[in-house]
């Protein structure tokens, strides 16, 4: 841990910004303090009003909804003098996504265990497959493993693949993770991507996820499933695909039973090991048979992205990314009679948000600018799987080993005041200490994840940024309350039990607009301090994300 005073040096302030004797308390010069003054509500309220209008009909990326959101967030950052960052001299940037389908009908996996013929297993009941967004058709044939929650973490001294070889073959990986591993890292270690590529290490040849109990039920791919392509037309983004799988499945906990007794082991054993924090990978007696056929639909999407340039001639070619996604849900299935999925909350207010960092910019007088350069990136495709974030973060329209943070606002649930918040992420890295100064600036205290079992970390955009080596955080809400109760999680959770991922989630309603107002305060605060520092953000020495991923 560094110390005060090694922090203080880390994050040195040009004038603008100064610290009391204590390092602590963050003061800003009278022009910010009256810019960061004027963000007003209504502000925030008229660009909800517009993005969860029926009219754009949910935004869902590849719909003329969806443009009309492109248009509308491009407009707003022209009018603030914001500067187009897209591709080409434009305020987009292109991202051309697939849709994939499974299709039951040619769907066959066929089970041998032993000398016993083949047994076909039952699409939907006891076995579905992702569709493959890379290869329209393909066949399987290959033995089987065991390999516990599929993780390899020599950081925590924990490996299901210790001792295993899965060469291949095909291995068949609990959802779960050790209960000692820490909220952040658990969630990451059994995000699917993760194991996809952990299982192509130690050289499998598909993924098989099953059921951790005989309630869970299979995924359901009638939509279809989504991932971006690059210009050659190869995926360069999905959470369900990796280079090297050719197959990847879930099962129920029937059939993970099955195969788990030709081990002469069953779930019971295998579970209690694993609670106890042990790997219990094994070879299976069982070889399988499979055949999964792919069908696309290939459609264009749109991040949108600006740019405030920087004031200082070194720093300026680097850069603090204040990040949101554009899109929601579309059109859907009824509930109470409305089929429009609005996203007001879900994210129009996120977006909002980010707009109106953009305006505390414009107000900002030149001597004032920051120092680095600030990206306003709106992004698609984050209800599809993170997709507009993770193609940015990969294949930025800036050097991308220039971009310093990412500060993402999803969701920010403005249903209460804010008097307290947790910064998803931000103790991983050295953004820890610009959040806790931006936090008692505005009298906000920070905690800890109420709702870890959430994975909120991971289920964000910020997480995009995260997997190329960049420090990001998320905020959201904390549980305090005025009336001292402090359990403020449990209003969010009624509230999304009848409004999120709702059609619900529009203007009828609840919203405080003053807690938006903070958010924006606090998220810019944040990425000022940012773009002032005399040192970029850095991973905390010896941190599970920093050593897995900040030499990207």
């Amino acid at each position: 841990m560094l110390s005060s005073s090694s922090r203080l040096l880390l994050l040195a302030f040009s004038g603008l910004l100064s610290y009391s004797a204590t390092g602590q308390e963050l003061r800003l010069d009278k022009k910010v303090t009256k810019a960061l003054q004027k963000v007003e509500p209504n502000d925030l309220k008229a660009h909800i009003q517009y993005l969860a209008d029926d009219k754009l009909l949910g935004r869902r990326p590849g719909t003329p909804g969806y443009q009309l959101a492109v248009d509308y967030v491009s407009r707003q950052l022209q009018s603030l003098g914001v500067q187009p960052a897209g591709d080409a001299g434009t305020f987009v940037q292109r991202v051309r996504l697939r849709k994939a389908f499974s299709n039951p009908a040619t769907t066959k996996l066929l089970l041998s265990t032993g000398s016993e013929a083949p047994v076909p297993l039952a699409p939907a009941q006891e076995f579905v497959f992702y569709p493959n967004p890379e290869a329209p058709s393909v066949t399987v044939h290959a033995p089987l493993a065991f390999a516990g929650y599929g993780i390899s973490a020599p950081e925590l001294n924990y490996d299901d693949y210790a001792g295993l070889d899965a060469r291949g073959k095909v291995v068949v990986v609990l959802r779960g993770a050790p209960k000692a591993f820490p909220s952040t890292v658990a969630a990451a270690s059994q995000d699917v991507l993760a194991l996809l590529q952990n299982a192509v290490q130690h050289g499998a040849v598909g993924v098989l996820l099953a059921s951790p109990t005989p309630k869970t039920p299979l995924p359901n791919f009638k939509s279809g499933v989504f991932s971006v392509l690059d210009a050659e037309g190869k995926v360069a983004a999905s959470r369900s695909f990796a280079p090297g799988v050719q197959l990847l499945g879930a099962v129920s906990a029937g059939t993970l039973q099955t195969l788990l007794r030709t081990a002469a082991t069953d779930t019971t054993a295998a579970y209690a090991a694993l609670r106890a924090g042990q790997p219990a990978s094994v070879a299976l007696r069982s070889t399988m048979k499979a055949t999964n056929v792919s069908t696309y639909q290939d459609l264009d999407s749109y991040n949108v992205v600006g740019k405030i340039p920087g004031s200082d001639a070194r720093l300026r070619d680097e850069y603090v990314v204040h990040s949101a996604h554009l899109d929601h849900l579309g059109v859907g299935v009824p509930v109470k009679g409305d089929s429009i999925y609005n996203g007001a909350h879900d994210n129009a207010s996120g977006v909002a948000s980010v707009l109106e960092i953009a305006r505390i910019y414009a107000r900002l007088p030149e001597r004032e600018k920051p120092k680095r350069s600030v990206l306003l990136v709106l992004q698609t495709g984050e209800e599809l799987g993170l997709l507009g974030s993770a193609y940015f973060a990969a294949r930025p329209t800036v050097p991308k080993e220039q971009i310093v943070a990412d500060i993402n606002t999803d969701m920010p649930t403005i249903i209460a005041p804010l008097l307290s918040i947790v910064a998803l992420g931000a103790q991983h890295s050295t953004l820890a200490e610009p959040v806790n100064k931006a936090a008692a600036y505005l009298k906000l205290s920070v905690e800890a994840d109420p709702e870890p079992e959430q994975n909120r970390f991971i289920r964000s955009d910020q997480y995009s940024f995260v997997l190329q080596g960049i420090p990001a955080l998320h905020i959201k809400y904390g549980n305090k309350t005025a009336d001292g109760k402090n359990d403020l999680s449990k209003t969010v959770q009624a509230w999304r039990a009848t409004t999120y991922h709702k059609p619900q989630d529009d203007m009828n309603g609840t919203f405080d607009f003053e807690a938006g107002k903070k958010y924006v305060q606090l998220n810019f605060l944040i990425g000022y301090q940012v773009a002032q520092a005399a040192q970029r953000p850095r991973w905390n020495p010896g941190d599970f994300f920093g050593t897995r991923f900040g030499s990207k």
